[in-house]
């Protein structure tokens, strides 16, 4: 159902937020029933925190894998291999947060893994020479999720870009300014707060005025 007018139009990345599930289960339905988002990546860490975290994750990221895949979107769940591993999808790796080499061992070849890059060009090439799927570099603007995050000059993104991996770029991204990165190659543009933050009854509405912004993305693109 994910619609493309052009191959340099990146995809909708959409990361969950701390909601209390039975609302983050809602809002992941409206999001992914619009059939604009790309990619998903389950991230938790309220949840993890808990005394029981392990086994409340468990039961929420199976739900939510089970409802991507009626939308056919790819999963990928927030630093934990093993988990990615029991319920069959990707995984995204922070720099502190496992090998690329051991999540190629557990995952099948067919499953997607991120590594998070920030802003090191080297970090970029590691993760190409590694295997992973994609590299994430942000933030590239100053974001609700992590305000503190350091923003990345535009030098390093278009460098980034040039390492031969598929790039994904996080923080601060809206409709209103992710057209200031169109003259760079890039495969997911990744969202928390612009989407998630919103009610229930809102999310559609702002997923569609993504995908609006991506169409002419493919317009402008060189």
């Amino acid at each position: 159902m994910i619609q493309s007018s052009s191959s340099s139009m990146p995809k909708l990345y959409l990361l969950t937020n701390d909601d209390e599930f039975v609302l983050l289960y809602q809002k992941l339905e409206a999001a992914l029933a619009t059939g604009f988002i790309g990619l998903l990546q389950v991230r938790r860490k309220k949840t993890l925190a808990l005394p029981d975290g392990e086994s409340k994750l468990y039961k929420e990221a199976s739900k939510i894998v089970e409802l991507a895949r009626t939308y056919n979107v790819p999963v990928v769940i927030n630093d934990d291999i093993d988990l990615a591993a029991k319920l069959g999808v990707g995984v995204h790796l922070g720099q502190e947060d496992g090998n690329i080499s051991d999540a190629k061992q557990q995952l099948s070849a067919t499953q997607i893994i991120g590594r998070t890059c920030h802003g090191d060009i080297n970090l970029v090439t590691e993760a190409k020479n590694d295997g992973a799927s994609y590299a994430a570099m942000g933030a590239v603007f100053t974001s609700t999720t992590k305000p503190k995050a350091d923003i990345v000059a535009r030098q390093q993104l278009v460098e980034g870009c040039q390492q031969g991996i598929e790039m994904c770029l996080i923080g601060g991204l809206t409709p209103e300014n992710v057209l200031e990165l169109k003259d760079l190659p890039i495969t997911y543009v990744a969202v928390v707060g612009d989407i998630m933050d919103l009610p229930v009854e809102r999310i559609a509405e702002r997923c569609q005025q993504w995908h609006e912004v991506f169409l002419k993305w493919g317009t402008l693109a060189p």
